[in-house]
């Protein structure tokens, strides 16, 4: 059995978003980059899987040089392999291109579970697990919280606004897990040290076979056409009861339309 997980490595997710001024796209460069938070989930649930079932993980990321560190992350963890699609012809993609480039990478490479995060915290869309299973034409199980494997069958409970529905699906599936479906483990020293020794291939879009046509900002669907800074925070105001302190606060209140 073979299992991916599709991670990607995004703005620390405390630090200040910023926009490029050259071309409005997110500026990698103004924050540190991690693991995307709600991939470590998907990365935990392969593991487990994996060693349940005996199964090879392998780790797929598209992004700059820089994602390798999070590739290795989840080798630390305890995945077999990676897989890096780094091209500056990439820049700018939107979901709709990512998905595109992520499913022509991963097709023919005889993956019986492909597994995602439920959303990217850089641009919460949930929409590439989706479309990922959509061109590869296998079935897609998402939000899952949780997941039983029997044979080739996949069966998930899947979080829904009133609570879950039971779906199931033969393999292969892809699948998107929340957060509420296990612990991720921290990586080990011993894990640390064995993911340098294990294999991480990088691809780049002529490698992968993909039209270029397809890809980067020029052919995304989407665009930011302007953008500005968020204003300073206002100072506050001091009222200071001199005897009519609950009648400024009313008038403030009234003025501000909260009363």
């Amino acid at each position: 059995m073979k299992i991916a997980v599709c991670v990607k490595q995004v703005p620390d997710t405390w630090a200040e978003k910023k926009l490029r001024v050259d071309d409005s796209t997110l500026d990698r460069d103004a924050a540190d980059g991690v693991m995307n938070e709600l991939d470590e989930y998907a990365v935990e649930e392969a593991l487990r899987l994996g060693e349940a079932h005996g199964a090879e993980v392998t780790i797929v990321t598209m992004g700059p040089d820089r994602a390798a560190e999070t590739i290795r992350k989840a080798l630390s963890m305890g995945a077999d392999a990676g897989v890096h699609l780094v091209d500056d012809a990439l820049h700018g993609s939107d979901a709709l291109a990512t998905s595109y480039a992520l499913a022509e990478v991963l097709g023919g490479r005889g993956f019986d579970l492909i597994i995602f995060g439920s959303e990217s915290t850089d641009a919460r869309m949930s929409v590439v697990p989706a479309m990922v299973a959509e061109r590869l034409g296998v079935a897609q199980l998402t939000f899952a919280q949780k997941v039983d494997l029997d044979g080739t069958s996949l069966t998930i409970e899947r979080v829904t606004d009133s609570g879950f529905d039971t779906v199931s699906a033969t393999l292969p599936v892809v699948l998107s897990v929340v957060e509420k479906i296990n612990e991720p483990r921290y990586p080990s020293f011993k894990g640390i040290m064995a993911a340098k020794k294990k294999p991480v291939e990088t691809l780049s879009v002529s490698d992968a076979g993909l039209d270029a046509a397809k890809l980067g900002a020029s052919a995304a669907w989407s665009s930011v056409v302007d953008f500005a800074a968020r204003p300073p925070k206002a100072a506050g105001i001091v009222v200071v009861d001199e005897g009519a302190g609950g009648v400024n606060i009313a008038e403030f209140l009234t003025d501000q339309k909260f009363i």
